[in-house]
């Protein structure tokens, strides 16, 4: 990588593999939540994700590159704490606090990623794909909050 545009570009296939891993890995999760809340922010955290792959399937088009991965060893990791975490914990209550937090880790790397993919695009003049990066950040933020709010209304809770 020579230019801030390669690395857009390496960090665009870093995320794009990344969603991909998180529509396999929700289903799990969903499937092991105990409450109907924690499931249906997770449901709709689904949904939107696969609208985020379409939306970085649209950025790769603007800048004339097939949609390809490059592994993202943080989010296998995270998903792969998750799952192991989702095959220890057995009381289903306090398996939902180990669920909302394996969410946020992975939200919080979201972030990160899509908040300095947005930057790089903004510097590099591709203005519609730092829309559409700013448009997928604030829909991860709004999940984190959502998982916050789950924590500290009602999951944490029923856990302790």
């Amino acid at each position: 990588m020579k230019t801030l545009k390669d690395l857009f570009v390496h960090t665009l296939q870093d995320v794009y593999y990344a969603e991909q891993r998180i529509i396999e890995a929700l289903p799990k999760m969903i499937d092991k939540a105990e409450t109907n809340e924690l499931r249906n922010v997770l449901n709709a955290h689904l949904s939107e994700t696969k609208t985020q792959v379409q939306r970085l399937e649209a950025i790769f088009e603007m800048i004339g590159e097939e949609p390809t991965t490059e592994t993202c060893e943080a989010v296998d990791g995270l998903i792969e704490e998750a799952e192991e975490l989702m095959g220890e914990v057995e009381d289903r209550s306090v398996l939902d606090a180990g669920i909302v937090a394996s969410g946020q880790a992975v939200e919080h790397y979201e972030i990160a990623r899509y908040g300095t993919l947005a930057a790089w695009a903004d510097q590099i003049g591709l203005a519609e794909a730092k829309d559409l990066l700013e448009e997928t950040l604030e829909e991860e933020k709004r999940a984190d909050r959502l998982l916050s709010e789950i924590a500290l209304q009602s999951v944490n809770r029923h856990a302790a």
